[in-house]
């Protein structure tokens, strides 16, 4: 199966931002930790990340085309607000699941609210990067 994870806004700055909250590892570590999971489960794993809404949203009909089984998405903060990037992953009929590094639900308060938490299969938060291989064996057992 061809999986897909979309990264969202400043999770290219891991290891630079917040790292009381998002820890210490870098984005190419966690490149690396996806990639070696791919292997491990003998997956095509793609990792597309954009700091724009609107790229994001190509990225999404992108794999409605390209034979993408299921997409693993941490929308960063567009999770909160963007209508767009929900209705994008609505239209997709494919397993999708949203990852969050941190525990949304133990933060700010308008972190707590997803929109597009509803149209995915299933939620993962506050698992730090292993969040991730959850997601992509989420998918590869559940389909």
């Amino acid at each position: 199966m061809k999986l897909l994870v979309i990264n969202g806004p400043n999770i290219n700055f891991l290891g630079i931002r917040e790292k009381s909250v998002y820890g210490t590892q870098n984005y190419d570590y966690l490149l690396n930790l996806i990639e070696e999971r791919g292997k491990e489960r003998d997956t095509d794993v793609s990792v597309f990340q954009s700091n724009h809404e609107g790229a994001i949203i190509d990225r999404i009909q992108e794999a409605c085309f390209d034979g993408t089984g299921g997409i693993i998405i941490n929308p960063g903060a567009y999770t909160h607000y963007s209508y767009a990037i929900r209705d994008a992953l609505a239209s997709i009929a494919v397993p999708k699941v949203e990852i969050h590094i941190s525990d949304i639900t133990k933060r700010e308060e308008f972190r707590k609210t997803s929109v597009t938490a509803p149209v995915c299969d299933k939620q993962i938060y506050g698992h730090g990067l292993e969040g991730y291989l959850e997601a992509i064996d989420y998918i590869l057992d559940n389909s």
